[in-house]
């Protein structure tokens, strides 16, 4: 059985999909959920799940990513993870961070990389006359959202979209995609999934 850590810095609707998908004959188990806030919502609702949670706030590093990730580490370690999953965790994690978890850390990102990696990726793909957006669960590298894709989800982008009302509908997606993942991956699959939108749970 796998042992997985979640990263969040808000609300933490990812890892509220990863954790509840990770039941019966899932090959993984959620062991904790860390923030870098600690008045993190998600922090709240890994609790009512039952997950474990810890918080080390990054404001008084000022700055000093590599001493916040030190200290952020300590309860990861503790947990002794064989997969972190980012799912909305806002921070850029360092070269040696990035390195320590090779080839075992995944992130979901809200848009059909390589397109737009970064902030704003729903206004920008309005922006520039997309006919479709989505998201991509990848794993993470020491570049910032382009390591090797394992699954994306495609959704149109219609007329009159803003980016709030396109940022829902990917996120439905996100909620089917990461966890259909985190199951492939935990169970050495690393191939990549490809859908279209879809309410249907995998």
């Amino acid at each position: 059985m796998k042992r997985v850590v979640i990263l969040v810095s808000g609300g933490g609707s990812n890892m509220v999909a990863l954790v509840r998908s990770m039941t019966g004959d899932h090959p993984a188990r959620p062991v904790l959920v860390a923030s870098n806030d600690p008045g993190a919502q998600g922090l709240l609702r890994a609790a009512e799940l039952g997950v474990p949670t810890a918080a080390v706030d990054h404001r008084p590093f000022r700055g000093d990513r590599s001493a916040f990730e030190a200290e952020l580490l300590r309860p990861i370690l503790a947990a002794e993870p064989d997969i972190l999953c980012l799912a909305g965790f806002m921070r850029v994690l360092t070269p040696d961070f990035v390195a320590r978890f090779e080839g075992r850390m995944l992130n979901i990102h809200p848009s059909l990389l390589p397109k737009y990696p970064g902030l704003h990726t729903h206004a920008r793909a309005i922006a520039a006359g997309d006919q479709e957006a989505g998201c991509t669960v990848h794993e993470v590298t020491a570049v910032l959202d382009n390591g090797p894709i394992l699954g994306q989800a495609r959704v149109p982008v219609l007329p009159g979209d803003t980016p709030e009302v396109l940022a829902g509908r990917v996120l439905g997606q996100e909620h089917i995609l990461y966890p259909a993942v985190l199951r492939r991956y935990a169970g050495g699959d690393r191939s990549p999934i490809m859908l279209a939108e879809t309410s249907e749970r995998l």
